[in-house]
């Protein structure tokens, strides 16, 4: 039986023990789709990013203007009627996130609250990583959002487009993701998001599709290994690499445009139990 690092924290090593009882060990040549950068053990938060770039010997860009977390929105190769009907400030958006300020309200289902709470105390406070508030204040929080690229010194390709979010009133970082594209095994492109964690990662494939009002929907729902959905990734004691995918955890977000400003709703499920949503306004600045 393979085992994850002992020399870490307990519930770090006990969850990723889960993922291999229950997972399945992967060749990373095979999933080139799915795989991302491993966080390390002392936490992740802007220290990643100093650690990614010092090892793949990458230059950092911070405060990246006029970036996006796509380059365009043809990477998605969405059929030319939905395109079209897209909104076009909402394709604005994904081409020059960097531009845009937030403010978000966090619904928790109250059945699902101590849950979150306890995944805060347990593990993203530590490491700076999915630290979703567990308070619902009455006003909406503003959020500062920074794109930071990491290119190759030598040809200035990027190699990585990195979204970091902190709540503005205390600047507690709620995520630090990696945003890219990728296609899955059925030839669908979908918008992939890597949040490293010790010793792996947790990688959500988002499958778009465009409303009849021409709003962007990104769904994470799927049955089975290689669908949209929610992937927990890992690195054993021996390095072997380990997925587990849960069907059972499911995210929707709906972007749109309303008098010329953008409105978006995030809704996390499981066993299609609302979790939690997100409610965020989003602003040209």
């Amino acid at each position: 039986m393979n085992f994850a690092y002992t020399m870490q924290k307990f519930q770090d090593w006990f969850t990723q023990q889960w993922i291999i009882i229950w997972g399945r060990k992967l060749n990373p040549k095979d999933i080139n789709w799915l795989m991302g950068p491993f966080g390390e053990m002392e936490g992740i938060g802007e220290n990643f990013i100093q650690e990614l770039a010092q090892s793949e010997d990458l230059e950092i860009l911070r405060n990246c203007q006029s970036v996006g977390l796509l380059n365009s929105m043809d990477l998605l190769k969405l059929p030319q009627e939905d395109l079209t009907r897209l909104s076009k400030g909402v394709i604005q958006f994904y081409e020059n996130t960097s531009e845009y300020g937030f403010k978000f309200k966090v619904n928790w289902n109250l059945s699902f609250k101590i849950f979150g709470i306890l995944i805060n105390k347990l593990f993203s406070q530590r490491i700076n990583q999915l630290n979703i508030p567990s308070s619902q204040p009455a006003d909406s929080q503003e959020i500062s959002s920074e794109l930071i690229q990491l290119i190759d010194k030598h040809s200035k390709e990027v190699n990585y487009t990195i979204w970091l979010r902190k709540l503005k009133s205390s600047g507690q970082i709620i995520y630090s993701g990696i945003y890219g594209i990728c296609e899955i095994p059925s030839g669908t492109i979908c918008i992939k998001a890597v949040f490293p964690l010790p010793k792996g990662n947790a990688t959500i494939i988002l499958k778009p599709k465009v409303g009849e009002k021409g709003e962007l929907i990104l769904q994470s729902i799927g049955k089975k290994f290689g669908d949209p959905g929610f992937y927990f990734l890992l690195s054993d004691s021996k390095n072997s690499i380990w997925s587990l995918y849960h069907s059972s955890f499911s995210d929707e977000l709906m972007i749109h445009e309303k008098n010329q400003k953008l409105y978006a709703i995030q809704t996390l499920r499981l066993w299609n139990f609302r979790v939690v949503t997100f409610q965020y306004e989003i602003e040209n600045r």
